[in-house]
């Protein structure tokens, strides 16, 4: 799959209102006053009113926004995008009454589809992934992550982590990979458990990591997975190797393990609906982002929130993401999860807005380079045809007609 290359967004982009909390602007702008945004070889030059203008930037192609909302790219920081196959049978035995173990326990699961995954070939799981990226696209997406962890092996985590680095090339879009061969215990190892930890950190891991497929490393860690000290192997494989890594924490069961996570400097921990004080703590030390899934906590009608008022009075900061996967989450709108997050979680609107940008970005070690619009950085941002920021939470089932810059490329339709 290749795209025509979409257009250069090259230029001065003037007439559109920037959501303050998500831009640094290099001159004084009132809250209702025009603004602009620069653009050249494909990286925002100069942000701010567009009485203040630079002289330098007379001659460059103008693009007029007329009055649009203005956002950073969205980030969808937790994502397992490529798989085969789906799992709707689950949802119905979960509607039927059976609890998330309880279909792990009868073969369902992730084992479900790990099989489904192992059985496609990389051309495959590329032209099923395709679309679900694309319609995150078309809703403003920027950056994403994209786990491995439905292969279990090694032969087949490579192909999902080809894959995802396949579609960012394809597609246009930053892309960072997780290793999550430690997301489950494949078949052939059942009943050794250490085994297939061994053969995480000692082969898989350090192969992967060569073939340069690894921007970070993930762990499910509960009851049902990775134990606290098979958690910690393979930590210390990825620190040995100088790779970041994140956890799985504390979803189903209080595990202890966002505490062990923040020991290793972890950019995220995700789900958390179990968190501990003592765990938040250790996450607000350590500089942790929280990322809270809302998709997963709706389709599996948890009724146990994350500790957002301990987190929020903290100071930790709170990424919201669609945590898209065949199971648990088959979500694909970054913004339904903002609603959720504000609806379900009690998020405000500038944290839901924070979440799926600064935080977003942040929780994927790129805060350097997305999550905000300012001077500097590559020309990824979205024009909404929207009076206020808050309608971004305040829709759902709805995809505006929004223009999107991406890489320095225009998408999407033009205002």
């Amino acid at each position: 799959m290749n795209l025509p290359t979409a257009p250069s967004a090259d230029g001065v982009w003037l007439h559109l209102r920037p959501v303050p909390e998500l831009t640094v602007v290099d001159a004084p702008c009132a809250p209702d006053e025009p603004a602009c945004v620069v653009v050249q070889g494909g990286m925002v030059r100069w942000v701010g009113p567009v009485r203040a203008l630079p002289p330098a930037c007379a001659a460059i192609p103008r693009h007029d926004a007329r009055g649009a909302l203005a956002t950073p790219g969205l980030v969808d920081c937790h994502t397992h995008l490529v798989y085969g196959g789906q799992r709707a049978n689950e949802f119905a035995m979960r509607l039927a009454g059976a609890t998330y173990e309880e279909v792990a326990k009868a073969g369902g699961g992730i084992v479900s589809s790990v099989k489904a995954t192992r059985e496609a070939s990389e051309d495959e799981l590329f032209a099923l992934a395709a679309p679900r990226l694309q319609a995150l696209l078309d809703e403003g997406v920027c950056a994403i992550e994209i786990k491995s962890g439905y292969g279990l092996a090694l032969p087949h985590e490579r192909k999902q982590l080809r894959v995802a680095r396949r579609l960012g090339e394809a597609l246009g879009v930053t892309v960072r990979t997780t290793f999550l061969g430690a997301h489950a215990f494949p078949p052939e190892y059942a009943g050794r458990s250490q085994a297939y930890t061994d053969l995480v950190c000692h082969e898989m891991l350090p192969a992967l990591a060569a073939e340069g497929l690894v921007d970070a490393v993930d762990v499910f860690c509960e009851r049902i997975a990775f134990t606290l000290a098979e958690t910690e192997q393979v930590f210390q494989a990825a620190q040995k190797l100088g790779i970041p890594v994140k956890l799985h924490a504390e979803q189903l069961s209080d595990m202890g393990g966002a505490a062990l996570a923040a020991r290793y400097g972890a950019l995220s921990c995700d789900h958390i609906e179990h968190l501990s004080a003592d765990g938040l703590a250790a996450m607000k030390a350590a500089g942790t982002v929280a990322v809270l899934l809302p998709g997963a906590y709706y389709t599996l009608r948890d009724t146990h929130l994350p500790p957002i008022t301990q987190l929020r009075e903290a100071g930790v900061p709170m990424a919201v993401s669609t945590d898209h996967n065949p199971g648990t989450s088959p979500a694909l709108s970054l913004l339904l999860m903002a609603n959720m997050a504000c609806t379900l979680f009690r998020l405000t609107v500038p944290e839901a807005l924070a979440g799926i940008t600064t935080h977003a970005a942040r929780a994927l070690g790129l805060q350097d380079s997305h999550g905000l619009i300012a001077s500097g950085r590559p020309a990824n941002f979205v024009l909404w045809p929207l009076r206020e920021a808050a309608e971004l939470a305040y829709w759902f089932g709805h995809k505006p007609a929004c223009t999107i810059v991406r890489q320095g490329r225009i998408h999407g339709v033009l205002p």
